[in-house]
This record gives structure tokens, sequence and C-alpha cells, in this order.
């Protein structure tokens, strides 16, 4: 607690400053919050373990919407004429819960569904998950940040048993002498990562990136590998076959701690460098100088991010770099291992508590009947009252007022009309809808379709935890109230389902799980139907998480402000936490972690005569995510105003296109239109655009929504195209 909290404290004042966490990236950088005399709230970073004092461009803006002239303040209904229209609350609920169970009576339960985000809080990602399960009773259930990392999440699940972001603290970046960054750019995701990355290499530390652009981290690697989009699980078995030809696997590692490894040895004996490098344009002396770094190493870390998942195969090419990693023995050693940089701020704790389509709260899987019972004695309902799984993200959005599909949608921290594959397509799904319901505090492309728009509070305007990349639970403190005529998403959900007569819960049994301390409820108590207190919420989370893989019953909120956070899985109040994960066992029902053998498939959609390019998609420094905040900050506009498209010269001599010149990127599913911009940094063959733009430049309308058959991850990161000047 600050000095100017203390103060506040006890004077009994509101508070005048607060100690919180940046709004937007996974690194959840420490901040502090002030409110000044004028009227302002003003920034300014602290010293936290992920960004060590430094912010980037968006966390130091990250205050100027809080008092917006877009913000959102009251309810906004459409009218007959179709015109969104200032309401009161009542009359929006009224019109949603009407809207609701005219559905749900016309089509049944499933008839409507819930979208939710990775940046809410893990109360209000809890709270949807079971408003979704206990009050509106649908399966239909999925988030956004199942085009984060839920490829990742799937791959460390099969060949760990666990699925955290980084199983390690950030700060063993710094420390190895090794690091393989695979399809991420930090430098312009997430700057203050590159502090560690700076760290590393001023202790003589070896930095590889992977990327089929020379983007801003790339340029400062000892090695940058420039593949195909595409071929990066290729690339991966190249190197493993390296590894094994010279020798360089940790065998008895491998003998005592995995299983599986023989099938994989003998896919990628087919993986000769020299063909490898036909494949993918990855020269043989860079597949061989990498394995070496990695094999030679004292330490050593590979890292995944979404240019490696985004992808139909995506799963597998994760698979093929933790196959690297276990072969080489780094899980579990010092400053080694393998980790993936997750995105979206809560896309961790996001989907450990009850957004995805398949799980409830501790990433407990929603068809096995001892988590249902579990999870049903908490929130006091009958197990058999539980939906069963639904579909992920995109197909739920794909099959929207399609005749089996949901017929109303709920949407809270999310802007699929920017952010989804295929984007005109969903959008179409989203126009044709009986009920479309959108919290929000500002009007995303999404909202403007919406029936009812709601108005939440924004992140300095409310308490709770986060769950960063690491693993790391941590608080968020609010500074304000939120401004008259705004509520929290907390409120929303219970006002919500008390207008649906959500049943009452019964009394918690004995069945329902071990007991928490510290503030969560026990045997025989009755809990609240939706509690609106965010600390309440949080001590029914704990226990809907004891026992399962992401165990939160030790986690408390003194215990959180006592330290830098707490790292689950923390089962005991009174009990260590896990910083570092697998130093003597896997969670595996062996207790090793399994090699899974893969092979190399072409992208879902090759190029042809009439598409001869590849498209690939990713962010800018200055921009984040669909934009719905971003494009509205000043600053961050006028350091990225627009969209484009990136070409390599030599292309753009053979298009007739010039630096600036608008462009016409064209694929089987639409277009997008947006100035060209000239970069020898991308591969010839290969064009560029960030996804933050709605409109003409919304390179979500190119992308091929293929999906990954694991983890249901789209294809965002290639499909074949073709460019013209517009």
């Amino acid at each position: 607690m600050t000095d100017g909290a203390r103060a506040a404290t006890r004077t009994g004042r509101p508070p005048r400053e607060a100690e919180t966490h940046c709004p937007y990236c996974a690194l959840q950088c420490g901040m502090v919050l002030r409110d000044t005399d004028d009227g302002r709230i003003e920034v300014q970073p602290r010293q936290f373990p992920t960004n060590r004092g430094g912010l980037c461009q968006k966390g130091w803006t990250a205050a100027d919407l809080l008092d917006h002239p877009d913000r959102l303040t009251t309810p906004l209904v459409r009218d007959p004429s179709g015109t969104l229209r200032p309401a009161s609350w009542a009359a929006a609920l009224d019109r949603i819960v009407d809207g609701l169970r005219t559905v749900q009576r016309a089509h049944g339960r499933d008839a409507v569904a819930v979208f939710g985000g990775g940046g809410l809080t893990n109360e209000k990602a809890y709270a949807l998950g079971k408003f979704a399960r206990v009050a509106l009773r649908t399966r239909h259930i999925d988030y956004n940040g199942r085009w984060c990392m839920s490829s990742a999440a799937a791959a460390g699940l099969r060949a760990f048993g666990v699925d955290r972001g980084l199983p390690f603290p950030l700060t063993d970046l710094g420390r190895t002498d090794t690091l393989l960054l695979v399809g991420a750019n930090p430098a312009e995701t997430m700057p203050p990562l590159m502090r560690h990355l700076t760290e590393q290499r001023a202790r003589g530390g070896r930095l590889i990136v992977v990327d089929p652009r020379l983007t801003a981290t790339a340029r400062q690697a000892d090695l940058h590998l420039q593949p195909l989009p595409g071929t990066d699980l290729a690339v991966a078995n190249a190197l493993l076959h390296v590894a094994l030809t010279e020798g360089l696997i940790d065998r008895e590692y491998v003998a005592a701690r995995t299983e599986g490894f023989d099938a994989v040895r003998r896919t990628v004996a087919e993986y000769w460098p020299a063909e490898v490098e036909r494949l993918s344009g990855v020269p043989v002396a860079d597949l061989e100088a990498t394995a070496r770094a990695l094999g030679t190493a004292g330490s050593a870390i590979i890292l995944t991010a979404r240019g490696a998942e985004q992808h139909a195969k995506g799963v597998d090419t994760v698979s093929a770099y933790v196959n690297l990693a276990l072969a080489l023995g780094l899980p579990g050693r010092p400053h080694s291992g393998y980790g993936c940089l997750t995105g979206q701020g809560n896309g961790q704790g996001g989907r450990e508590h009850g957004q995805k389509a398949d799980q409830l709260p501790g990433y407990r899987k929603i068809d096995d009947p001892a988590a249902r019972a579990h999870v049903a004695g908490v929130w006091g309902v009958d197990p058999a009252e539980l939906p069963g799984p639904g579909v992920p993200a995109y197909q739920l959005l794909d099959s929207l007022g399609t005749p089996d599909g949901p017929r109303a949608l709920l949407v809270f921290g999310s802007n699929p009309v920017v952010s989804a594959p295929r984007a005109a397509r969903v959008e179409s799904r989203l126009r044709g809808l009986d009920l479309l319901v959108v919290a929000d505090f500002l009007r995303s492309e999404t909202a403007e379709l919406a029936d009812v728009v709601l108005p939440v509070a924004q992140w300095a305007e409310e308490d709770g935890t986060m769950t960063n990349l690491e693993g790391r639970v941590l608080r968020r403190r609010a500074l304000r109230r939120p401004p008259a005529g705004v509520r929290t998403d907390l409120d929303v959900l219970a006002d919500l389902a008390a207008r649906l007569d959500a049943p009452d819960p019964v009394p918690v049994g004995p069945g329902a799980g071990p007991a928490v301390p510290a503030g969560g409820p026990v045997p025989g108590d009755t809990p609240d139907r939706f509690p609106t207190d965010p600390r309440v919420v949080f001590a029914e989370l704990r226990r809907a998480s004891a026992g399962g893989v992401a165990d939160y019953a030790g986690v408390t909120w003194e215990r959180i402000e006592s330290a830098d956070g707490v790292f689950w899985p923390c089962p005991d109040p009174d009990g260590p936490d896990s910083p570092r994960l697998f130093a003597d066992t896997f969670p595996t029902p062996t207790g090793r972690a399994r090699f899974h053998a893969v092979r190399h498939r072409p992208a879902a959609e090759p190029v042809c005569a009439d598409y001869p390019l590849h498209f690939t998609t990713g962010r800018v420094l200055a921009q984040y995510q669909s934009g719905t905040q971003t494009r509205r900050v000043d600053a961050l506009r006028r350091a990225a105003p627009h969209g484009f498209v990136e070409l390599h010269p030599d292309l753009a001599a053979r298009l007739g296109v010039g630096d600036g010149d608008e462009v016409r990127v064209a694929s089987r599913r639409g277009e997008l239109r947006a100035p060209a911009r000239l970069s020898p940094t991308i591969r010839p063959d290969t064009v560029f655009a960030p996804f933050h733009w709605p409109g003409a430049a919304r390179a979500n309308s190119v992308t091929n929504d293929a999906l990954d058959p694991v983890s249901g991850m789209p294809e965002f990161k290639i499909c074949a195209v073709r460019v013209e000047r517009a």
C-alpha cells in the first residue's frame, strides 16, 4: 500500500492513489494511479518483477480512457426504427430478460450463448461461467482467449498435465544462456519484457528468433530464422533431428522423466535439415547453429507465441517445440524450460475458471462427473442440472442464427466484429440474431450492432484479481467509483440472474469439496446466488478451484497484498505457492512428461495462380487487440493512425505499387484495403497487415477460419491472397 493510500485509510477519505496493474497485456506491469488536484489521473510505473519500473506507450496512456468523451454512461436500447437510444437500466434489463425468455421458450436453453473476454478479472470470468450454466443453463459459452493461446494450452496439457503460460517466473529469461523465441515480437507487443532480454544479452546469453519478418525483436537477436509462414513445425522437427545426430539429447533425463520418446525419434529422423531448408527457407547452417546453441548451453528456454500457435496445426506445432525442450532436458531445470507468452491481460485466469466451453473453475473438465459434483456443490445446484460442453469460440459465432445454433448472444469484454477470423461472415451472423447484448465501456464495432448496450466499469473503477502470463495472481485496485449510470459486470450479472429467477442455492454439503479457510464458505453455509462484492466472489472461486489443476484455494487477497502476487497452484493458505513447476515431477498420471510425435502438414489453404501470396497478421506497438480502446487515445492514434499492408520492395515492384499507394488484398473470404508500406524485412512471398482496425482495413476480413482439430484455434497466421493496386 502506498503512503497516500495509507493516509486516506486513516482519515476515511477515498484514496487519492492506488497501486494496480496495467489494463492491457499479460505482463500486467505494475503501476500507480494518482488522482490529481486538477481532476486528472496520473500514471506512474512502479517496481514489479515483470516490468521493473517500466511501461510502454499504452501503459503510460492507459488512464486517458477513463474520462473519454466516447465513454458509455447510460444503457442504449435499439428502437423500432433501428436506432440505439438512451434508456434506463430497468428498461434495458427488461428488454434483455424478455428477449432471453422468448428465445429459450421457442428454441430451448442452448439457444442463448455467452461470449467473454481475456481482459475480464478472475472474478468476472468466474461469474460469467457460473451465470451461463446456472442462470441461463446453456452449454454455449466461450471467449476470445480461445484465439490467444489455446493451442499452447492443449499442447501443454497433453505433455505436462498442466497449462500455465510460463511454468517459471519471467525473470528467468534474463538468466538463461540461450533463449529461442518462436513467433513472438515482444519489442512491439510487450515492450517492458525486453528489459529481461537486455539482461540476458548483457550476461553473454544468446537470443534466437524465429519469425517470417525481421521484427523489432528479431533485429536484436544473435540469429534470426525467417521461415515461410506455416512451416514452424518442420523447423522444430529439424532442430530435434540435428540434436539427435549430434548427440545433444539429455538421455538420462529422457529415460528418467519422460515417456513416448521412441516414436518422436523415429518421426524426426525424416526431417533432414536440407529437406526442411527446401520446405521452410531456413538455411541448414542456421538450423544447426540453433540446435547447438540450445543443446550445449548450461541453461536454455524455448518460448512460443501467436506466430507459431495461430494455425490449424497449432497444437502439433507447439508440441514439436515441447518435444525439443524435453529431449534437451529443459523443463524443471534452473532457468530452463518451455513456455508460452500469453497475450491478453487475463488470458491465463480467464480460461481457468469457467469461460471455456469445456471447463469448470480450477481447470476442471465439464464432462468429468467428479468435477461436476464438486463445482455444483459450491454453487448449490444439482450436478445433473449443469449443462455439458459447448463448442469453441469460432464454431459458436459461426453457428449464431442458424437453425440449430443460438438465437441470442451476450458479449462481455470482446469485439468479434474486428477480432474474429472471416470477420464479415461473423458480422453477418451477429446481425441475424434475435437478440444481441453487449456490455462494454465504449461503443465497439460489435456494440454498434447490438439490441442492448450496457455501460460497465473500467479497470481503475473496480477491485479484483488478474492472473498474468507467469501464473501469478495479482490484485487490481480501484482508484475511484464508476461514473453515475455505470455498473460493474458483477452487478449486471447479479441483476440479470435475479430477473431470470436463477435457482436459489441449497446449503453446501460435505460432498462439495474441502473447506477453504480465510473467508471461503464451509459446509453448511448457504452461498449467495450471485454476489457482487469481488472479494466474496473470489472466496467462492477459491472454493470452486480447490483440488483442481489450477488450485487457488490458498490464494487470499491478503496474501497477494503481502507479496508480489501468488503463483498457482497454491492449495494451502499457509503453504508455499508454485513459482516454478516440474522440478521433481509432472502432474500427469505417471509423473512423467509425455512426448507426442507430430508431422508437418501444409497450410489449410495453399497458394495458387489466383492467390499466389502468403498473408499473415500481427500487432503494432501503439495499438492493442481490436483497437476499441487504443484507437481512441490521441497519442496512440498519432503513432499508428491507420492500418497498412507490408510488402517487400521486390514484390511491390512486380505489382507496380509504390510506398503509400492504396492496395487491395483479396482472399477467398473477403478483402482489405490499406496503404502499402514497403519493407525489406519481410519475405518477398509474404504480405503482412496488423489486425487493429475495422472497416476497409479490417485484416480479419481476409483470414482463414480453418480450425485446429484439438484447440479450435483458427488459422489467423496464414492464408492465400492476391495483392493489387486499389
